[in-house]
């Protein structure tokens, strides 16, 4: 049950709604879970299997639910001698195990799905509950933008091309140079939008299980209620994290973009898109993975216009999820060339990033220097400039001066100097970093 009223028509509450607006309120009754009873008892049984011997109370935490919700299906549970007292337990309540019955029972359970864990959100919910914390809600403003990147040297011009990309929402081109930041930009962005999104551990999607919390891509916020008070405070199906950033680089293949089935244990897991939700999705080094770019574009050209997308379960049917987040493709190559222009009337900003001026080159410099607690050597940094940059008419890039002085620091810490610039040190190093292979 949720406490937002939301709905996908409701466009209007979309924009109103501040990142503290929606909070999954913790479920009073069964009906509440929106899943059968019949699967909360599966799980009750399969959770009792897993661990032997446990109390009321610690099924409960385990499944993310109220105990008192509970104490039916316990009873129901034991008039069919599934489950039986093994002794009390505090707090009002007992040590539970399973009868003979109730293991072969269990176990045709667990043979058939092995999900063991919090009990799964509708889907229904799962959708109102992005739609209601969409992204495209949020409409950051040229301080958010400059608030994200303030640890990082950014091109001012550039915000005025990436601010109005970053307050549609909507999708757009990296492309430049490698080495140049892209990446570190992109990532930068997901922080412009509200902090936290709430969404489920796992989603119920016609009888179903999708595993949707990945550890990899979705970092939680911690409660900060009282243990004793936690059933009250929230659905605990639910989970709060930082609005996600999910990369996917070369490896990225059609097969991670649609619902994945494990037959062993007859479990699934959600894709990338799907974990995006609420975030950033970025494709890093677009055009070199192992598909033609056009068919990754195909599978995303009616969601990137439509906001949703159609994934299939295992038993073949089709689900419509939301499709709600800022992608961004980031390249070292011209898009025009990866695409058509049917696909890039979709992405509606392509914003090129440049190389660094000299300017710019020394201000990096600068900040390298503090995070590597190294002394700034301005006469040793002109000398960079001039015998490895502009005699041999090499081009600046972002990158250079963080790798370059971290290289620096590997050479006086194996020689055992003190960290500190020198022409000597940069004439080495940089012999290393910029061999050419012939």
């Amino acid at each position: 049950m949720l406490t937002s009223d939301y709905t996908p028509a409701s466009s209007l509450m979309a924009s109103l709604l501040g990142e503290d607006s929606f909070h999954p309120a913790p479920p009073r009754t069964i009906d509440d879970l929106g899943i059968p009873e019949t699967h909360v008892d599966s799980m009750i049984c399969k959770q009792v299997l897993q661990s032997g011997v446990i109390s009321g109370r610690q099924i409960a935490d385990l499944l993310c639910v109220p105990f008192g919700m509970l104490e039916p299906r316990f009873l129901n549970l034991r008039s069919r001698s599934y489950i039986t007292h093994r002794g009390s337990a505090p707090l009002n309540d007992y040590l539970y195990s399973l009868t003979e019955q109730g293991r072969d029972f269990a176990q045709t359970l667990m043979d058939s799905c092995a999900y063991v864990g919090p009990l799964p959100v509708p889907l229904a919910d799962y959708v109102n509950g992005i739609e209601a914390q969409s992204i495209r809600a949020e409409a950051p403003q040229r301080a958010q933008l400059q608030a994200s990147c303030k640890d990082i040297c950014v091109n001012p011009e550039i915000y005025d091309e990436l601010g109005p990309a970053v307050n549609s929402g909507a999708g757009l081109f990296l492309y430049g140079a490698p080495g140049n930041g892209k990446t570190t930009l992109a990532e930068r962005i997901a922080l412009c939008f509200g902090q936290s999104i709430w969404i489920p551990k796992t989603l119920y999607a016609d009888s179903e299980i999708v595993k949707l919390f990945d550890g990899s891509y979705h970092e939680p916020i911690e409660s900060q209620s009282n243990s004793i008070i936690k059933d009250k405070d929230h659905d605990r199906r639910w989970i709060k994290i930082r609005r996600p950033t999910v990369i996917a680089g070369g490896e990225l293949t059609m097969d991670s973009l649609e619902i994945r089935h494990n037959s062993k244990i007859n479990v699934s897991e959600a894709p990338l898109q799907l974990k995006s939700n609420g975030g950033v999705l970025l494709i890093d080094d677009f055009g070199r993975q192992r598909m033609d770019p056009a068919e990754l574009l195909n599978r995303w050209i009616v969601p990137l216009e439509k906001c949703y997308d159609f994934l299939t379960l295992a038993s073949g049917k089709k689900i419509q999820v939301p499709f709600d987040q800022m992608i961004i493709f980031s390249t070292n190559l011209d898009p025009r060339d990866l695409v058509d222009e049917a696909f890039l009337r979709r992405i509606s900003y392509k914003i090129h990033v440049k190389d660094p001026t000299e300017r710019e080159f020394r201000q990096l410099f600068k900040k390298a220097a503090e995070q590597f607690d190294c002394p700034l050597d301005e006469s040793s940094v002109d000398y960079l400039i001039q015998r490895h940059y502009q005699k041999p008419n090499r081009a600046f890039r972002r990158c250079h001066p963080r790798d370059l002085l971290r290289q620096v620091r590997s050479y006086c810490a194996y020689n055992g100097f003190p960290l500190e610039m020198k022409k000597e040190y940069f004439d080495v190093v940089v012999r290393v970093y910029f061999t050419e292979v012939i």
